[in-house]
């Protein structure tokens, strides 16, 4: 209840303090107001549905999804470095420091012991921006025009490596089969926007360092929320072959 409770005053203060810094390449609704009344928030909101973004998706093409994971890459490059002051010091809903009780719950297996290794290699990532932290494909909204989406829904946002938001997105949209087949094209398509990205804000990094990081960390995210259904809900729609094929890797690279 608490964490719940923690997850609204941070997404109020990443539409305060960090919102306005997300331009049409990452579009966010733009907070409008902010009123506070002792125990109360309430957030103003720009109307996503009045400027366009009226589209809501259960399932989506290869070419829907590219246009999400090019968000995805222009959030994580304009926000390479930040301190995520008043939001979460780790972002996303399913990492181990407050997913015990389900790590409990867990049978014995390979992946309950490498837990702790798998999050430490996350969270000790020489790169990190913010991350959405809840990046499914129903938390975007899509231009009726087309060519163009915007997020929303950052209770979940903080630090992070940006193949944890890609991951998790890919799983909320994609089959096995799509995984599998289009693997190498996704992570294709995600490191060149985010190459694209970091010029478009001017962000001095060695590009290829990190890429090679994240890289080696996309098998490590798909175990760790692995991990977390296998606590949580171990019949999951989400798991599937590929997850676990990237669990396996991830294991055979600790």
């Amino acid at each position: 209840h608490q964490r719940k409770l923690k997850s609204y005053q941070v997404e109020a203060a990443f539409y305060q303090h960090y919102a306005a810094e997300c331009d049409e390449n990452c579009k966010v609704p733009s907070l409008l107001a902010c009123i506070e009344t002792g125990k109360h928030t309430t957030l103003v909101l720009e109307d996503l549905d009045f400027i366009g973004f009226t589209e809501r998706r259960s399932e989506s093409t290869m070419v829907e999804a590219k246009l999400a994971i090019r968000w995805l890459a222009y959030f994580h490059a304009r926000f390479l470095g930040a301190s995520a002051e008043d939001l979460w010091p780790i972002g996303t809903y399913w990492h181990l420091a407050t997913r015990q009780d389900e790590l409990l719950v867990m049978p014995a297996s390979d992946l309950k012991q490498a837990a702790t290794e798998i999050d430490k290699g996350l969270n000790s990532a020489k790169f990190q921006t913010l991350v959405h932290g809840d990046a499914k494909l129903a938390n975007f909204c899509f231009h009726r025009a087309g060519g163009g989406l915007a997020a929303v829904d950052f209770q979940y946002v903080g630090k992070g490596v940006g193949v944890k938001d890609l991951a998790y997105f890919l799983g909320s949209c994609l089959n096995q089969d799509d995984l599998f087949k289009n693997e190498q094209v996704i992570l294709h398509e995600y490191f060149l926007q985010l190459k694209n990205a970091l010029f478009h804000y001017q962000i001095e990094v060695d590009f290829m360092q990190l890429q090679q990081e994240w890289r080696s960390l996309y098998p490590l995210v798909w175990a760790d929320f692995y991990r977390f259904l296998l606590g949580w809900r171990p019949g999951h729609y989400k798991i599937n072959p590929y997850m676990q094929k990237q669990t396996d890797i991830a294991l055979a690279s600790l």
